[in-house]
């Protein structure tokens, strides 16, 4: 399992939204140019938050994004299995498929127990613990 750019992009979208709380709306622009990502990939994936109920858009000159829910209630494992499907080390067998005890050895020990810790991560994360604002025994914000 490999996250695309797609996934780490709108990932980034998304904490960069939520770290702008006193702006009603922000310009895809302004995140691109703050984030270093292309304009015109990042509306491919507005697209689908959009739909998926992330973001929230406003028409107009003046318009933008904003986050459509609070950062607390956005689970990272729910915003990359839209933007990358499952989040499967490999994929289930298909139904009927037979397999050897070898096979279904590595898929019980192995792969399932990966697919397990993996989705243990990103269902516990949510975008504000990603970005400090809750628990902050887990944020990677440092005070000296």
């Amino acid at each position: 399992m490999k996250i695309s750019t797609r996934g780490r992009y709108g990932i980034r979208l998304l904490i960069d939204l939520a770290e702008h709380p006193s702006e009603p709306h922000i310009a895809l622009a302004n995140v691109a140019e703050r984030q270093s990502i292309s304009v015109r990939y990042l509306e491919q994936v507005v697209i689908i938050l959009r739909r998926a109920g992330f973001i929230r858009s406003v028409k107009g000159a003046s318009g933008g994004y904003a986050l459509a829910r609070l950062p607390q209630d956005i689970v990272i494992g729910d915003v990359l299995r839209v933007l990358e499907g499952d989040m499967l080390v490999v994929d289930p067998p298909f139904p009927g498929e037979t397999k050897s005890k070898l096979r279904r050895c590595i898929r019980t020990t192995v792969y399932d127990r990966l697919n397990d810790r993996i989705a243990q991560v990103i269902d516990r994360k949510t975008l504000a613990s990603v970005i400090g604002t809750v628990d902050p025994d887990e944020s990677y914000m440092y005070f000296i």
